[in-house]
């Protein structure tokens, strides 16, 4: 994608994401072109007639009863023109005055600056609309715009200040006021006053003409830009959810029947549907998923008599299980012919609990979430979105107001309301992921796994405790912050705009929140490496120790063993002896191929933790490779080929 052409029909997402994030550079289509100078000439004729056109010889919102004159009122007066209190623009018709004045004074915006990508996007989105040819607007105009974003001009556009409509108004004014040589850019990194950044790409400020302010200030961009950029960092944490799940199944030695196909062909969401093909896949290749109960040894704490051989002594953990007599199994006959009378560390039971059971459903609802917003987005980005319209070829036209018409497309709902949708859908998404890690770490729910994922034989660990605090603490955040904007509309324009989607806050609120989701995740994945390592170790030196050959080496590991003697004795050492060969005997204990290639990428940067160190360093890694999208190789593509494809 090194140069895109715009010609306002056939821009995708993943086009604008290059030029945002890639720095691709755009080109504007020669047929297209024609159509846009078709219009601007259409307009010169409108006035050059005389004809009352909102916007080019109206004033804007509550000021459009007001008729521009044909010349100011104070030229009657003999005044020094240099006189600040004037508003004479050196010769400036009261037209050119008036489209001049929209950018200047729109430009109003708080707050830090948007980060250049978002910028860059904005000028995009602002490009390809006004190619579609209904706004008026000089192809030397368009050319301009497209020169500036091409050659590394980025104005400065403050983040607050847009209430969604009329559409966009401040933040795209200083996208504007850089094209007339005002407001501040950045180029090549520097922040520089917008002239001078013009003046080192070797530009000049323009100056506008008839209802070219409006033209540029009247759109959805900033929403937009937002949402393009959101969406696409959510369809890759999308990806990377579904390998964090995956990742601590794997560690919980868990079950697949819940993944079935056949199982989601009865409630067939698509979200649900391709969650649960991309999980099964990730987890191609598992030993651990769906092993035996009797196989899973429980943790135990170690200690110096719990292992003989040196290599086992270096362990940070001894194995135990429990044997169930037979006196015992009573009821239970069918599941004990099938399964050895051990409990170790997986529960004796069907389901899992429902942060791992319920993923394809809790993150097919945000995929179904996402889809409908990008449906929306889609349809955005190639529609005309300024006021008013203008239609120089209709049909039968008898009047002005037939041919450039005043309408509502500047208005935000429809991405509003999309993007406070995703918006609710975030929390769910790390909300899930903290209930898996927090699983892990519980040494209540962790189905045999150490408490706090560490040994701590001494006393003196805290383990991955604390990674759950703050797992919980970014969930908190996401949650207060999934109000919807959209609800709440604050009238502008002395009432003239009664109504307006507040879309702009959404969907910046959508683009931040990312940051936090993503953060969610890689801790999630930062634990379950550990939990998995722990999961497999354990079982490793079960197989080990069945692999010697020593019945009552294994049986030493297991509780409520009868005493030689006993009457139980002889059928205690036959169903350890079976155990023991169905250790030694089975595939080799490992994740699924994609979970093993994470867990390898996250090893090179992370070491298992055998004992407490200071973990803000494992935490920054962590998340610096999420950011990164260091995992997108094992989480993606995840739209794989046995799911039903969303229309």
């Amino acid at each position: 994608m090194d140069k895109i052409i715009l010609d306002g029909r056939n821009l995708t997402r993943a086009q604008l994401v290059a030029v945002a994030r890639q720095r691709a550079t755009v080109k504007l289509d020669p047929a297209q072109l024609e159509r846009v100078q078709h219009a601007a000439d259409f307009l010169t004729e409108k006035v050059s007639c005389g004809e009352p056109t909102y916007g080019v010889t109206t004033g804007f919102g509550s000021n459009a009863d007001k008729l521009l004159g044909g010349h100011r009122l104070r030229d009657e007066l003999v005044v020094d023109q240099a006189d600040p209190r004037h508003p004479g623009r050196g010769g400036a018709s009261l037209m050119e005055e008036l489209q001049h004045n929209l950018i200047v004074t729109h430009a109003v915006c708080v707050g830090k600056p948007f980060a250049p990508e978002v910028v860059r996007a904005m000028l995009v989105i602002r490009i390809n609309t006004l190619m579609r040819g209904h706004s008026g607007i000089r192809v030397s105009t368009l050319q301009a715009l497209t020169a500036m974003l091409n050659r590394g001009v980025v104005p400065v556009v403050p983040e607050k200040g847009s209430v969604g409509a009329s559409g966009d108004l401040a933040p795209l004014s200083h996208l504007a006021i850089v094209l007339l040589g005002g407001g501040e850019a950045f180029f090549e990194g520097e922040r520089l006053p917008g002239d001078e950044a013009l003046r080192r790409a070797g530009l000049e400020p323009i100056r506008l003409s008839f209802k070219e302010g409006l033209a540029l200030n009247n759109g959805t961009a900033q929403m937009l830009a937002t949402a393009v950029l959101a969406l696409d960092e959510l369809e890759y944490l999308l990806g990377v959810a579904d390998l964090a799940g995956s990742m601590t199944l794997d560690a919980f030695a868990g079950r697949s029947g819940a993944l079935r196909p056949e199982v989601h062909a009865l409630r067939p969401h698509p979200g649900q549907v391709e969650a649960a093909a991309h999980v099964r896949q990730l987890l191609d290749g598992s030993t651990l998923v769906d092993i035996p109960y009797h196989l899973v040894p429980r943790f135990k704490p170690w200690s110096a008599e719990a292992w003989t051989l040196p290599e086992d002594q270096a362990l940070s953990f001894d194995i135990g299980w429990d044997w169930v007599p037979a006196n015992q199994r009573h009821g239970r006959e069918a599941f004990y012919d099938r399964f050895l009378p051990f409990k170790g560390g997986k529960k004796h039971q069907p389901q899992d609990a429902y942060c791992l059971r319920c993923m394809p459903q809790v993150h097919g609802a945000v995929r179904d979430a996402w889809a409908q917003a990008c449906r929306v987005i889609d349809v955005e980005l190639n529609s005309v979105t300024d006021n008013p319209l203008i239609f120089p070829d209709a049909e039968g036209a008898q009047f002005i107001e037939e041919q450039v018409i005043s309408a509502g497309h500047f208005h935000g709902m429809p991405l509003a309301l999309a993007m406070s949708y995703v918006k609710a859908a975030i929390p769910v998404l790390a909300s899930i992921s903290e209930r898996r890690l927090n699983k892990l770490v519980d040494p209540a729910t962790n189905d045999g796994l150490p408490a706090f994922l560490t040994g701590n034989e001494d006393g003196t660990d805290s383990g991955f405790m604390i990674v759950q605090y703050t797992a919980a603490a970014l969930v908190n955040d996401l949650a207060t912050r999934a109000h919807p904007a959209s609800v709440y509309s604050i009238p502008t324009s002395a009432n003239a705009e009664d109504h307006v989607s507040m879309g702009a806050n959404e969907a910046r609120h959508v683009l931040d929140m990312m940051e936090d989701l993503g953060h969610v995740l890689a801790l999630e994945l930062y634990t379950a490496a550990q939990a998995l390592d722990y999961r497999r170790e354990m079982l490793d030196a079960a197989r080990r120790l069945a692999a010697r050959g020593d019945w009552r080496a294994l049986a030493a590991k297991i509780g409520n063993a009868p005493r030689e003697g006993h009457p139980h004795h002889a059928q205690f050492e036959q169903e350890v002896r079976q155990l023991m060969a169905a250790l030694s005997e089975g595939d080799d204990f490992h994740a699924g191929t994609a979970v093993r290639t994470a867990h390898a990428l996250l090893r090179e940067r992370v070491a298992f933790m055998h004992r407490d160190r200071a973990m803000d360093g494992d935490i920054r890694a962590i998340c610096d490779l999420q950011q990164q999208r260091a995992f997108a190789a094992a989480a993606h593509p995840w739209l794989v080929a046995d799911v039903v494809a969303y229309p």
